[in-house]
């Protein structure tokens, strides 16, 4: 029977890859949430380590669930983000074990294709020049969607320079045409009162979705929103609460849920969200804002999942050190991407990267001791 009895993580950048392996011989490779790594490997190594060395691999979800609860003085957001590092780095263990890409360990294949829209991440761009990257962008790689960022970051009304939304998104409209679907993040920029009158503004202008009107943390206020627009709202990327997302689902506080597999504590909870939103009726599209793992990740949760029907996220940010972590990177082609049958996440961490991070290993060692965080 197989025990791991290795976790290792490389701290590099923005992100904290993890690699797990076991007594006899098998391996994964995962990786935390990006943004501050050097906090989560600590953490992962103080804190999550521990309950999974020794542990059979094969029992993945009991240990997430033990985990959690065996560190419950400690919940919060940097734990399911160490979390998802040794999780990711299981299933990737499992698949290539098994010859099988972690999506066929979902329960296989959805869709083989999964369109995706182009994502800006940007506040700071003039109107002109950022509908005119989208269509760029949009004649290059054939995304029949794009998003663009209104208002600011949780900014209580607060545009970031005077009028940018009321410029933006006539303008997003008219330069891309009534072809492209047309979505819109607010990241909790609004009151109530004023995420239904920009809602408005964004209904007149054809958009089909508005993401997190309110801060994140103010729930009664996003169900208000989405009971007085048309308008789907989406939220839920800032969420590890298990807890918090059912009742963003059961009560309707939601249209679209947005789960990000690294923020949630890995695949295995993530996954649970998509069910529970096929069983609600309602769609999920993952949080996938960056270039890292992170992309492959809810590729293959977007693949096997049913109620991911809609546009996926695709950053179309130049993050050139999030893209120099892993290979192959999937080629946006036609506006859709598509994953191949290889084991595991289908992808190779690159020496480059390894060479260049900060190694720290909690291992068990021939006595059974367990060596916690040493380099």
């Amino acid at each position: 029977m197989s025990r791991i009895n290795s976790i290792e993580t490389y701290v590099g950048g923005r992100v904290c890859v993890v690699h797990v392996t076991t007594d006899d011989g098998l391996e994964g490779w995962g990786q935390t949430a990006p943004a501050q790594p050097d906090i989560s490997a600590h953490v992962l190594h103080n804190l999550v380590a521990g309950n999974f060395l020794g542990q059979d691999p094969w029992e993945l979800g009991v240990l997430v669930d033990r985990c959690i609860r065996a560190e419950y003085k400690y919940l919060g957001s940097f734990l399911f983000r160490a979390l998802s590092g040794v999780d990711t780095a299981i299933w990737d263990l499992q698949g290539k074990a098994t010859g099988q890409p972690v999506f066929k360990l979902l329960g296989g294949r959805a869709r083989r294709r999964i369109p995706v829209y182009a994502s800006s991440m940007s506040r700071e761009t003039d109107p002109e020049p950022e509908v005119e990257r989208l269509r760029r962008l949009i004649d290059e790689y054939g995304f029949q969607g794009g998003k663009i960022k209104i208002g600011a970051r949780n900014g209580r009304d607060a545009e970031v320079f005077q009028g940018r939304t009321r410029e933006l998104v006539p303008l997003a409209r008219e330069v891309l045409g009534d072809g492209v679907e047309l979505a819109a993040d607010a990241n909790g920029a609004y009151s109530p009162g004023q995420a239904v009158r920009v809602g408005r503004f964004l209904e007149d202008h054809g958009f089909y979705h508005l993401e997190e009107p309110c801060p994140s943390w103010e729930l009664d206020n996003i169900g208000y929103v989405a009971d007085h627009l048309d308008l789907p709202i989406g939220a839920g990327e800032q969420e590890f609460s298990m807890e918090i997302i059912r009742r963003m689902v059961a009560e309707r506080l939601v249209d679209v849920i947005q789960p990000d597999v690294c923020y949630m504590g890995g695949m295995t909870r993530a996954r649970k969200v998509a069910d529970m939103a096929d069983i609600a009726g309602i769609p999920c599209t993952p949080h996938s804002s960056n270039r890292s793992m992170v992309q492959i990740f809810t590729a293959h949760l977007v693949t096997a999942s049913p109620a991911c029907v809609q546009f996926q996220e695709w950053s179309i940010e130049d993050q050139e050190q999030d893209a120099q972590i892993y290979a192959p990177i999937p080629v946006v082609r036609g506006g859709a991407i598509e994953l191949d049958d290889s084991p595991g996440w289908g992808v190779s961490i690159l020496d480059s990267f390894l060479e260049g991070a900060t190694r720290q290993v909690s291992s068990i060692d021939r006595a059974g001791v367990r060596i916690a965080g040493a380099p």
